[in-house]
């Protein structure tokens, strides 16, 4: 069973007890995008995915919603920007906390020791072993702007 599923639920129920709109919308989002992701894993709607799901599927909301707020940014459209870049930290409160540059920078260079890496090359073999150790607590942007740093 998820946990992480129950909480979202819970919590949007507290949320509409609470009459707050924006959390409830929010929150509304995401659990449609969970049932979504149930039905295409073959699930029923009500089906409880399992947390490492739950993450991945927050993690692309989150993702979503900071690309959305850049290109209203850039359009000028604050109101929506902060509107969305509001509901990517929603999203952010239910996933693991996220490393440090400094702690993913250790890591980094420990997969790169290990796989014995050279060169902007070896960057997929890098980022496919970087990516499954951190798992959701580093974005792969940042993960990919440390590789080429240092492969470079």
């Amino acid at each position: 069973m998820s946990e992480l599923h129950d909480r979202i639920e819970s919590d949007l129920h507290a949320s509409m007890k609470a009459r707050d709109k924006a959390r409830t919308s929010a929150l509304r989002m995401v659990v449609a995008a969970l049932k979504n992701t149930a039905v295409a894993e073959g699930l029923s709607p009500q089906g409880r995915l399992p947390d490492e799901t739950v993450q991945k599927v927050l993690a692309t909301e989150v993702k979503r919603r900071r690309e959305a707020a850049t290109a209203f940014a850039d359009a000028g459209r604050e109101e929506q920007a902060a509107a969305e870049t509001a509901e990517a930290s929603l999203y952010a409160e239910y996933l693991p906390a996220q490393l440090s540059d400094d702690e993913l920078s250790a890591i980094v260079d420990r997969v790169i020791t290990e796989i014995g890496a050279e060169g902007p090359q070896a960057m997929g073999q890098v980022m496919k072993a970087t990516m499954a150790e951190v798992q959701g607590r580093a974005d792969g942007n940042r993960v990919s702007a440390i590789v080429k740093t240092r492969l470079s």
